[in-house]
């Protein structure tokens, strides 16, 4: 994991280098399109207020619960007894990238929905809700996140997430097989290298001939930086877009030539 001194350098190169998100001089009729109608797309839907307030109670909630950490991120906290508002303001996706991630499912439609790392469920709110006909299915491996998860999708009434509690290395593949395809997914989970690159290859061979994969925190250490190299180099991987601190992939085979975006987000 990179310090913040680090992590800020990286970012500065990726805000240097990076296009500047207005779509010129983008030689690819997806990504123009994907910029155009998705990633600049300022309209305030719906669910976004509603789901920015679970954020907003889960942040100043005191309770304590017992967690189980399967992922690297269990250095960030030394103790199995965890306050849930530090929980919130550490692993919540922060809004910008959780309604990216809404306006992506609104507009692509897909049907079947993967997202490994459910956390308090308020990324997997934003995936629900951008397409009330899709199935969301989402893990988690702590069963007291789960549980305050699955009550926040109660009082959102989102009727079609179900979640899956339990570690990824035992619960992803079962799930996998239980699903025809995979059209969208969203990988938050364990941010190790290894682990990474297996969920990816899982996902490869149960997605849909046209799919998105969504990596989270791509940048976020040495071994997530080498994953996120890898899955670009993948032969099945047509096209990458490197938001820094998440990198989309798509699987399409009707594009013959692998393209790699970095775009200033």
């Amino acid at each position: 994991m990179f310090n913040r001194f680090q992590l800020a350098k990286k970012y500065l190169q990726y805000f240097i280098s990076a296009s500047n998100g207005k779509g010129h001089g983008i030689h690819s009729p997806f990504v123009f399109d994907f910029v155009k109608h998705v990633l600049n797309d300022k309209a305030s839907y719906h669910c976004y207020q509603t789901i920015e307030q679970k954020r907003k109670v889960l942040l100043q909630d005191e309770s304590i619960i017992d967690v189980e950490d399967f992922g690297a991120g269990s250095s960030i906290f030394k103790t199995d007894k965890r306050v849930v508002k530090d929980i919130a303001a550490s692993s919540l996706k922060p809004k910008k990238y959780g309604q990216l991630l809404y306006r992506m499912v609104q507009y692509y439609k897909p049907e079947s929905i993967v997202e490994l790392g459910t956390s308090f469920g308020i990324t997997s709110a934003y995936l629900a809700s951008g397409n009330e006909h899709s199935v969301l299915n989402t893990c988690e491996g702590s069963s007291s996140i789960a549980s305050i998860a699955k009550q926040n999708f109660n009082e959102l009434r989102l009727k079609n997430v179900q979640i899956i509690e339990g570690n990824f290395a035992n619960t992803l593949r079962p799930l996998l097989s239980k699903l025809k395809t995979v059209d969208f997914a969203f990988i938050d989970g364990n941010h190790r290298q290894e682990p990474t690159i297996n969920y990816f290859q899982q996902l490869l061979e149960h997605s849909a001939k046209s799919a998105i994969l969504v990596f989270d925190d791509i940048h976020w250490s040495n071994e997530m930086e080498a994953a996120w190299k890898l899955i670009k180099q993948h032969p099945q991987v047509t096209l990458t877009i490197d938001l820094f601190f998440i990198g989309i992939v798509l699987i399409n085979p009707d594009f013959k030539n692998k393209q790699q975006f970095t775009i200033r987000y």
